[in-house]
């Protein structure tokens, strides 16, 4: 039989809870939202698969707060070095200089089960937000007003579950990215590599490296990234007739371990065979249903964004929700979540591809070539390329019309000095809603310009003002760089639009609506 489990409508259903579907539970809770969750599984996977994070999920973390939770669950990333056919360095990537640009570590690894645990966690702390475990997504349809999920429990009864809108958040085999007839466009990578994760003891950390590698080697391109406490995974590609069944055994996985450890150093903790993919939805949205996540796109793991990817995702598009459900915003702004995230995706597992390629070149001349040409590149001096610079700006969607480098940007997160005497971030102190922030020489027509709005909530700061007083010049040196004195920043942080001048501000707030 049957049965309706909530006779009242929910405003968002999501399908997985993943991290991407944990953090969009939590985000839309936290605003009152009424949301349905449910997975077919009952608790956090306890082994990790995503192993690296960026400042940016540290400032979502911060602004759930949650971060101090999550923190004992961090550690910096450290440089990534990549040694070509004949062992020299030819490419080193880290992160960006202090002070950091969001005041958070720039890149970090983490252990994945535990920190799962805490966004779920943060998930059920919300009244608005229902949760069950133990569902199977077996049929979605909608109509002009909601969608229906038949939902099956493991003893075999049914129950149906209606909702405004729907999110996909259920993985790369996504049923609801079926049910709504969206397909993944391919990017054009498909390479077969084993996952292995390794608790080292002291023996096997004294024979490692101490910096994660990426060995560019023709014979068996491989990565070593140096995880929190004693945790360390290798990712090494698997070679034409090798069988990744028999590889993905802890038979298999010491065998491809040798040049690094044996038994004796340490325990295995996971070891898997993927096909690392470049995959990306050619739609993020059917009418009310939405995929986010790997249900909406798979990259290569050489610079740890599956994550950080699909809680972007969920970000874009839970602040449009709301300014829909809540503030009287068009459905159609719901639109611009899937143009900017596709582009946006795209782009950077593009930059990923492109990467990965540097590392898995197989022909041996070619890759002597590649060594060759990166060497020539930095005149002879391997010099460390910030993470940060391969991650791309917002190019389309909700944006000024006016283009320019910062726009579309994530807006720096300074320290401020506080009148107590401490010091505190700018999100705690402003808030994650629409904010206006203009430069300490910005005059009183900038400020007479920030009442040109439509928007539901909108809040104005000066940098140097007794109120907005900053730590380490991180904003000062920003307006300086871009040659503007405002900056109109989103609720996710990126920046809508900036301006050198009063009458540019006062243009854009005009333009910029909901409704």
């Amino acid at each position: 039989m049957v049965q309706t489990v909530d006779s009242d409508m929910y405003d968002v259903a999501i399908v997985g809870f993943g991290p991407t579907g944990a953090v969009a539970a939590g985000l839309l809770g936290a605003k009152g939202i009424r949301t349905f969750v449910c997975d077919k599984s009952h608790d956090v996977y306890d082994k990790p698969r995503a192993i690296a994070l960026d400042h940016e999920m540290s400032r979502l973390f911060q602004q759930m707060g949650i971060g101090k939770k999550i923190k004992p669950y961090l550690e910096p990333f450290t440089d990534s070095v990549y040694y070509g056919v004949d062992g020299q360095v030819i490419k080193r990537m880290s992160t960006v200089a202090a002070p950091y640009p969001l005041s958070h570590t720039p890149s970090v690894v983490f252990t994945q089960p535990p920190v799962e645990g805490i966004l779920r966690a943060y998930a059920a702390s919300h009244d608005a937000v229902t949760i069950q475990l133990g569902l199977t997504l077996t049929a979605l349809t909608q109509d002009s007003t909601h969608a229906t999920l038949s939902l099956q429990a493991e003893d075999g009864s049914t129950s149906q579950v209606k909702a405004r809108y729907v999110m996909g958040c259920d993985g790369a085999s996504s049923t609801v990215r079926e049910q709504a007839g969206i397909t993944l466009d391919d990017l054009g990578f498909d390479e077969p590599w084993l996952v292995i994760d390794v608790m080292v003891n002291a023996q096997g950390l004294a024979k490692l490296p101490t910096t994660s590698v990426q060995y560019c080697n023709p014979e068996r391109p491989s990565t070593y990234v140096i995880g929190p406490g004693m945790h360390r995974r290798w990712e090494i590609s698997i070679n034409a007739g090798e069988d990744p069944k028999a590889l993905a055994t802890p038979e298999g996985a010491w065998r491809l371990l040798a040049p690094w450890l044996t038994p004796a150093d340490g325990t295995l903790w996971r070891q898997a065979s993927y096909r690392f993919h470049a995959l990306v939805a050619n739609t993020w949205r059917n009418g009310r249903v939405f995929v986010a996540g790997d249900s909406a796109h798979q990259q290569p793991p050489f610079l740890g964004q599956g994550m950080c990817q699909g809680v972007r995702d969920a970000v874009n598009l839970c602040w449009k929700l709301e300014a829909v459900l809540r503030h009287g915003g068009a459905d159609t702004l719901l639109d611009s979540y899937g143009a900017e995230r596709k582009a946006h995706v795209t782009d950077l597992t593009t930059r990923i591809k492109h990467i990965g390629q540097i590392i898995t070149e197989r022909d041996v001349a070619k890759a002597r070539a590649r060594d060759a040409q990166l060497l020539t590149d930095c005149g002879g001096v391997v010099k460390p390329t910030p993470r940060q610079d391969v991650q791309p700006a917002l190019s389309t969607g909700l944006l000024a019309s006016t283009p320019h480098a910062a726009r579309g940007t994530i807006f720096p997160q300074p320290l401020l000095n506080m009148a107590n005497g401490q010091q505190a971030r700018m999100d705690d102190v402003l808030g994650a809603g629409w904010r206006i922030i203009l430069s300490a020489d910005a005059g009183g027509d900038f400020v007479q310009a920030t009442h040109h709005h439509h928007l539901p909530a909108l809040t104005t700061a000066q940098v140097g003002t007794p109120d907005f007083n900053e730590a380490e010049g991180v904003l000062a040196n920003w307006f300086q760089k871009y040659g503007v004195k405002a900056a109109i920043v989103r609720p996710d942080h990126y920046i809508y639009g900036v301006s050198a001048s009063a009458y540019d501000l006062a243009s854009q707030l005009n333009g910029l609506t909901l409704a």
